[in-house]
């Protein structure tokens, strides 16, 4: 029992209809919380706090267009599929399902992979990002970097320390958000961090190419390359950042980083 604390005895157990605001939108939910019949106070406890949760993640995925945590449940249900082996259709981790259906909200692209995998269909390829490889592509994207940046980043025998990075967190950010890479380039965790890879074997092409033949980046697209740049203006930003990632962190050095990684950037929320 839960008593008013401003002394008006016990309090009822009551759901309410609220109209609330949440990343720009209005969303009707109803709530469990205790109500004082004397004053009106409310007060929820832990257990109702995390149910309003839910329901306010449950109702903004509805309103998005994005998979509920009920939903991916119910899915996973018709399939006789446990969290992980849906984890493993998908190329994540247990831990994300779990987020997810315990109302974490996933991304478009994440919720995509979702939905495919709960359709029994293949996902993609996890290494490119969905995209084919171009590298006029990577030299096209390069450039917006320098233009905004007002810096060089295709320099001369550098090996690409800072470029690929850029291009690393452009590739991952625009799968993440957009569904799709923006290079369909495969990266490798190197030493010095991400880096693409064979990348000795493209440097040369890459400085060669003709970015005028490579498909123009959309606007979605650039908006990503801008908000890395702002993000990192300094190089020397981005070389910390990639290397405090915790997947990167926790990683092998010299296996592939799938793009389903992607969900766990921390420095591009």
């Amino acid at each position: 029992m839960t008593n008013c604390p401003n002394g008006h005895g016990p309090m009822n157990i009551e759901k309410l209809d609220k109209s609330i605001r949440f990343r720009g939108i209005d969303l009707d939910i109803q709530v469990e919380c205790h109500v004082c019949p004397v004053c009106g106070l409310e007060s929820g406890s832990v257990e109702q706090a995390a149910a309003t949760q839910r329901a306010i993640s449950g109702a903004y995925r509805k309103v998005v267009g994005l998979l509920t945590g009920e939903e991916m449940r119910e899915g996973r249900k018709l399939l006789s599929l446990t969290q992980n082996e849906l984890a493993e259709r998908m190329g994540v981790g247990i831990a994300s399902i779990k987020r997810w259906e315990g109302g974490l909200i996933q991304s478009k692209s994440m919720d995509h992979a979702l939905r495919m995998a709960l359709q029994g269909k293949h996902i993609g390829d996890n290494y490119t990002g969905n995209r084919t490889f171009s590298i006029p592509r990577v030299k096209l994207v390069l450039r917006e970097f320098e233009f905004i940046l007002h810096k060089k980043l295709l320099v001369k025998n550098d090996r690409m320390l800072y470029a690929a990075k850029y291009l690393w967190y452009a590739d991952m950010l625009a799968f993440r958000e957009l569904g799709r890479s923006i290079t369909g380039a495969t990266y490798a965790l190197l030493p010095m961090g991400p880096q693409l890879n064979n990348y000795r074997d493209l440097v040369d092409s890459i400085q060669k190419a003709d970015e005028t033949e490579a498909e123009s980046l959309t606007v979605e697209e650039t908006r990503v390359v801008t908000r890395i740049a702002k993000t990192f203006p300094k190089k020397s930003m981005i070389y910390k950042a990639v290397h405090k990632e915790t997947f990167v962190v926790n990683k092998v050095i010299g296996l592939i980083i799938p793009y389903t990684d992607s969900i766990e950037l921390t420095h591009l929320r």
